[in-house]
């Protein structure tokens, strides 16, 4: 079957059945995203699925032959800088044990690429499902609107 992962194209020979998750670390060596509780309720192997976020645990292979998945892996710039979502969890300190940091980052990303410019509300929706046993969410909160104004106005000041 085939699958565009962070923008390659992957022909894969494997049991339809298995989870989005188990074949991006155990066949394609993408341990970003992370197992979590393995019934889609922490967050911490969020996906984007064509664009959309989407517990990777709960969704078999087969059943997204064809489509565009992007992991943490994929959200990283060509030049190895870091997205502007990765950097605004640092400079926030978002962070801590960071173990649900990749599924908070890829919702993140899903949630701006569709509304670059979201009020607190949306992100606090769009993240609901992400938990973070550490408790950094108004950090994260931060981070996403530090985010948004960046991608908002690139290599400038919002």
């Amino acid at each position: 079957m085939r699958l565009v992962i962070n923008g390659q194209p992957q022909d894969l020979d494997v049991d339809p059945d298995r989870t989005v998750l188990d074949v991006l670390r155990h066949t394609l060596d993408q341990t970003g995203t992370k197992y979590g509780c393995g019934e889609g309720q922490c967050g911490a192997c969020t996906v984007l699925i064509d664009n959309q976020p989407v517990r990777s645990c709960l969704v078999r292979v087969g059943a997204v032959a064809g489509a565009a998945i992007t992991t943490i892996e994929g959200l990283t710039p060509a030049d190895g800088s870091l997205h502007p979502l990765q950097q605004a969890f640092l400079d926030h300190q978002a962070l801590q044990c960071g173990y649900c940091t990749p599924g908070m980052i890829v919702a993140a990303a899903g949630l701006l690429a569709a509304q670059p410019n979201p009020t607190d509300a949306q992100i606090i929706a769009a993240l609901d499902r992400n938990l973070c046993r550490c408790g950094t969410y108004p950090r994260i909160l931060a981070a996403v609107r530090q985010a948004a104004a960046a991608l908002a106005h690139p290599g400038g000041t919002p």
